[in-house]
């Protein structure tokens, strides 16, 4: 445990210094010996990273004055993360923290902090509490961005950030339909339910390659609210698509799942979209794929218009926080306008590959307005004489699928070319 508790904290300390959780933690599972051990490494960065409000409030709370040593700080983080949310023994927990601490002041300094960290619990779940940085562990101004933007909504948007994600699976309709899958879990001791059209999510994770059909193409890991994309887009049969903004590949897969297309994944990351070719290649599945920038056409398209476009633009992810915990502690308010601003000059971009009477489904997973539908209005506004849009099923109201145990948030805006 204490390998694992150094771990961790070395882990967060770099990336609330900058540093891509994506690219560190999987570095750093690797120097762990058993999947026991990686899982648990995983478990105390993401749940650390989600709840990091509430442990810096509680740590500030425990020292008499700010700690100078950075790395002792993270340590104690991770520990006091354990002791209150998961089953880790109490005295282990303290034991090898207080050990991995170091010597002199430091071992002191580290078993007193934990050891009234648990006689003061419910002191400091009530200080917890009464900050608000504190008690949803999201920062202050995001906070009241949701409590403007989505005033009925706020409170459950900033739940399910703290919530662990489900694990969601898109069955393959080509190979079966979601009542067979569901059986074929059930007889693999995978209890599952259906939460989608095409989508089942189990109870609990498991390894991707003990799934049944998993290596053969039958299903793929997609949360339900991903799931949306390829539906609405309803690409039919011999049209000619393009996926901007292709990987890692879920929505180009479905796309594909559902429909014989002529389908065109673009990635301005060559690297990212040789995952897209993997997914396919394990789908059985056929795209044509193009490095390039969705904001410059000129320098990789054919010149032939798209009968239909997901733009599935980049943008602060803030509908799937609970999935990459280090985005809401390293965005900044300033982010979103130069997101809303690059998403401006991508979607004007594809707008002119789009062929007349074709649509373009606008999509992020994004909570923020600026990013949704205030950016669908602007364009809307800029283009009301060869743009509509299209109505969307009751369940998504005005295009805002917003995040709650079944699903990530994502929003969604159907555009035609008049």
């Amino acid at each position: 445990m204490r390998n694992l508790q150094k771990l961790a904290a070395g882990i967060l300390e770099e990336v609330l210094a900058g540093a891509a959780l994506h690219q560190v933690l999987p570095q750093r599972v690797q120097q762990l010996q058993t999947p026991g051990e990686r899982g648990a490494l995983q478990d105390v960065v993401y749940g650390s990273l989600r709840q990091l409000g509430r442990l810096d409030c509680w740590l500030e709370a425990l020292l008499e004055r700010p700690l100078t040593d950075p790395q002792l700080g993270w340590l104690l983080r991770v520990a006091i993360y354990q002791l209150a949310y998961t089953r880790a023994p109490a005295h282990a927990v303290v034991h090898n923290a207080v050990t991995a601490a170091g010597e002199g002041w430091r071992r002191g300094l580290a078993n007193a902090v934990l050891r009234n960290f648990q006689r003061r619990r419910a002191e400091l779940d009530q200080l917890a509490a009464d900050r608000p940085s504190a008690r949803w562990s999201h920062p202050d101004w995001w906070i009241a961005k949701l409590q403007t933007q989505h005033p009925e909504h706020w409170q459950g948007i900033l739940e399910a950030g703290l919530m662990h994600p489900p694990f969601t699976l898109r069955v393959n309709a080509r190979h079966g339909d979601v009542a067979e899958y569901l059986q074929r879990l059930s007889e693999a001791g995978h209890p599952a339910r259906q939460t989608g059209a095409d989508a089942v999510t189990l109870d609990k994770a498991v390894s991707v390659h003990g799934l049944p059909g998993f290596d053969e193409g039958r299903v793929s890991v997609q949360d339900a609210g991903a799931q949306w994309a390829a539906r609405l887009l309803d690409a039919q049969p011999g049209e000619r698509v393009l996926d901007a903004c292709a990987a890692p590949g879920g929505k180009t897969g479905h796309i594909l799942e559902r429909a014989d297309v002529e389908l065109t994944a673009l990635d301005v990351d060559a690297v990212r979209l040789a995952r897209v070719q993997e997914n396919l290649d394990r789908l059985h599945l056929r795209a044509s794929l193009v490095v390039g920038d969705a904001s410059n056409p000129e320098a990789w398209w054919d010149g032939q218009p798209f009968d239909r476009i997901l733009a599935d633009v980049p943008c602060s992810a803030s509908g799937v926080v609970r999935r990459n915990p280090d985005i809401k502690w390293l965005r900044r308010p300033e982010d979103i306008a130069q997101f809303a601003a690059q998403q401006a000059v991508m979607l004007e971009a594809l707008w002119r590959l789009l062929a007349p009477g074709g649509t373009l489904l606008y999509a992020t997973c994004s909570v923020f307005h600026e990013e949704n539908d205030g950016q669908v209005q602007a364009f809307l506004t800029r283009h009301a004489d060869d743009a509509v849009r299209r109505p969307l099923p009751e369940v998504l109201s005005n295009g805002s699928l917003l995040p709650d145990a079944e699903h990530d948030g994502f929003y969604y805006a159907l555009l035609q070319k008049t």
